[in-house]
């Protein structure tokens, strides 16, 4: 039962994986220093409340992914193991590559729809254009 939970959870990574490689690569997608220059944005939309598409949890796990990738500190050390030391570091940096890419592309899809709404909390107000009323301040437009 153990074994068949560890290869569902192998094989939701590397979905994870295929999906943020296919997303990162496609034409037009954003690179890797707009993604970076987007975290800010995206860690006070969060905080804010404006942005709901991730948490405040999510965000706080991509730096201490970061920390301890970056860190010499490790809970299977290379030197001790030998190539299965590796396999510490290859999930972690599997899981912050997946879910900074696949975070990332959904903010930055989120404040292009939304014009970047960065300014404050998102305030609801009903305008109309003829017959048309038109939602301003959230996704819809």
């Amino acid at each position: 039962m153990a074994a068949s939970r560890s290869t569902a959870s192998r094989l939701g990574l590397l979905r994870s994986i295929a999906h943020a490689t296919r997303s990162a690569a496609r034409p037009g997608s954003a690179g890797l220093p707009t993604r970076l220059a987007a975290l800010p944005r995206m860690w006070s939309a969060v905080r804010t409340g404006q942005y709901t598409g991730t948490s405040t949890g999510v965000l706080v796990g991509l730096v201490a992914a970061a920390a301890y990738l970056l860190s010499p500190v490790d809970l299977m050390p290379e030197g001790v193991l030998g190539l299965f030391g590796l396999g510490d570091d290859a999930f972690v940096l599997a899981w912050l590559a997946s879910t900074l890419v696949n975070s990332t592309e959904d903010f930055l899809g989120w404040e292009r729809a939304t014009g970047g709404a960065s300014a404050g909390p998102a305030t609801a107000r009903s305008t109309s254009r003829g017959a048309q009323d038109v939602l301003v301040g959230d996704v819809v437009r």
